[in-house]
Parts: structure tokens; C-alpha cells; sequence
């Protein structure tokens, strides 16, 4: 993604990552809504990466299908499962940069994301969340979740000083540079890596950004509740236990760096590059050059 303006100057870029697993009947419609809205309104360079990871369905071959559709979709699949660590495998070779990520459903409202990437890109922050519980969100899900959700949040806040209000929306961003000094760090690759990165980020002095959302859940949602809940507590665990013996610092985080604007025409060329030392086995897909 490497476009420059009229004078030459290389336009920052953003990279979302759309995480898939069994996700072929909602596919296409989620991420052709997604780049319609990002082509149309959208000022900075981006690219969509729809992450499958270890799809059993036809997600696979949908997403290389959309690649060869829509200009800035590319496609990675990782045999392995978990969330965590399709994000930390994308994200880490990502040359855009802020980093992002939303659900395939898109639960939040599209016109949050401009408001949740800019302060990065302008180096105001180094991390965004969208948050469902600010007092200004507007948010449509059953009493259980919510109550689940709120539940969550407490304990964060109580077991680990948390000081951001909604650790597991999923729609959230991150400066590149700071990712990569932090993804070394990050042990979990399931629903806890968005709790630790935020954890990691506060015990480091990053500046994290709150965005309120317009929030509708999704009923059809497959994520197993108990089994997360349990997995949520023993990872708060061993946070509490590496922040009470000093390994939640992290050498070496890049600091804030405020950065001017560069506006100017848009030119991108698309491609994505693959690692020889991944931990497990990675197939990609992309398109050619796209303008928008």
C-alpha cells in the first residue's frame, strides 16, 4: 500500500482484517457492504483481509473469490483456529500504517471507524476500541450478554486495574509499529488476545482511545460463552501474576509521534507478502492494482 501524493509523499495506510471461521453464507455480503462504504467515504489508502482460519465450509473459497471482485480485498487462511492468532499473524506483516479489525457481521455501525483510525494516523493514540458500554453508545443486545459483558468489564477493572471500558468489541485498531513491539508479548490466540494487547498497552503507557458505537448484536453469534468465560478467568489470572512480577513491561514501545497530513491522489497497488517462518501453514490470495 504504498501510495504517495502529488508531491511525492507516501500516504499512511490503514489494513482491516475481516476474521473468518465457518463464515461462507454471511461472507460476501458483509465484506461487499464493508468496501462499498470504504471506497465511497473512506480518505486514507486501505485494504481488506479476510482472515479464515481453519475454515471446514466454503469460506475459503468465497474470500478468494471476493479478491478477484473487489480491488482491495485480499485473502489469507491459517490451518489453525483461533482469533488471536490470525490477527497477530496478519497484523505483524502488515506494511500499512494502523491495523484494524471488525466481526464479518458488522454488529457496529461503519460511520464509527473514520472516528476510530484517525487519532492514530494523525499519532494522537496508539490504540482504539470501539466501546459498547460509554454512556453515548447506542446498543441493541438481550439482558444475558449484556449482563456477560458488563460482568467482564468489572472484573478487569477490580483484578487488573483496567482503565478501558470494553475490552472484547470487536472493532478495534492499532498502530502498526506499536503492535509489532507488543505481538512478541501477547500469549493467547484465542478471545483473550484483545484483553491482553489492551492490558499490555496500559502497563506500557500507550494512550488508548475510546470510540462509543452504534451496536446491534448478532443472534445468530456461535461463540461459546462458558467456554470463553473460563478461558477469560485464567487468563486474568496469569495477567495479575505477570504484572505483579514486572513482565507486562515491554522494552522498546515506540512513542507517540504526531505526524502531518498528507493529502493528495490515490494510487494502490496490491499484494501480500508471506512469512517462510510461520508456525503454521498459511495460503494467500490478492489482486492486482485498484484506484479508487
Amino acid at each position: 500500500m504504498d501510495e504517495t501524493n502529488a508531491g511525492g509523499i507516501r500516504r499512511r495506510s490503514v489494513e482491516i482484517v475481516v476474521p473468518v471461521h465457518n463464515e461462507a453464507h454471511v461472507l460476501d455480503a458483509g465484506v461487499g457492504r464493508l468496501h462499498a462504504y470504504l471506497e465511497s467515504s473512506f480518505p486514507f489508502p486501505f485494504r481488506i483481509t479476510v482472515a479464515d482460519n481453519a475454515s471446514t465450509d466454503g469460506t475459503w473459497q468465497a474470500a478468494v473469490g471476493l479478491t478477484h471482485r473487489l480491488p482491495h480485498v485480499h485473502a489469507v487462511h491459517l490451518d489453525a483456529k483461533g482469533r488471536g492468532r490470525v490477527l497477530k499473524y496478519v497484523w505483524s506483516r502488515s506494511t500499512a500504517d494502523v491495523v484494524a479489525y471488525m466481526n464479518v457481521d458488522l454488529s457496529t455501525g461503519l460511520d464509527a471507524f473514520l472516528p476510530l483510525v484517525a487519532p492514530l494516523l494523525s499519532g494522537h493514540s496508539d490504540i482504539a476500541i470501539g466501546s459498547r458500554l460509554h454512556r453515548q453508545a447506542d446498543v441493541v443486545r438481550g439482558p444475558k450478554r449484556e449482563f456477560i459483558s458488563r460482568s467482564y468489564n468489572l472484573l478487569l477493572k477490580l483484578g487488573l486495574a483496567a482503565r478501558f471500558s470494553d475490552a472484547r468489541c470487536g472493532f478495534k485498531a492499532v498502530r502498526g509499529d506499536v503492535f509489532r513491539a507488543l505481538a512478541p508479548h501477547i500469549e493467547d490466540n484465542a478471545w483473550f488476545f484483545d484483553t491482553e494487547l489492551l492490558v499490555l498497552a496500559q502497563r506500557n503507557g500507550l494512550r488508548v482511545h475510546e470510540v462509543p458505537v452504534d451496536w446491534v448484536d448478532d443472534p445468530g453469534s456461535r461463540v461459546d460463552l462458558v467456554r470463553t468465560a473460563v478461558d477469560d478467568l485464567k487468563g486474568v489470572a496469569r495477567m495479575v501474576r505477570r504484572t505483579a512480577t514486572g513482565r507486562a513491561r515491554v522494552a522498546a514501545v515506540p512513542h507517540r509521534v504526531r505526524l502531518p497530513q498528507a493529502p493528495g491522489a490515490v494510487r494502490e497497488t496490491a499484494g501480500h507478502a508471506a512469512c517462510a517462518a510461520a508456525p503454521v501453514s498459511v495460503t494467500s490470495a490478492g489482486v492486482g492494482a485498484g484506484s479508487r
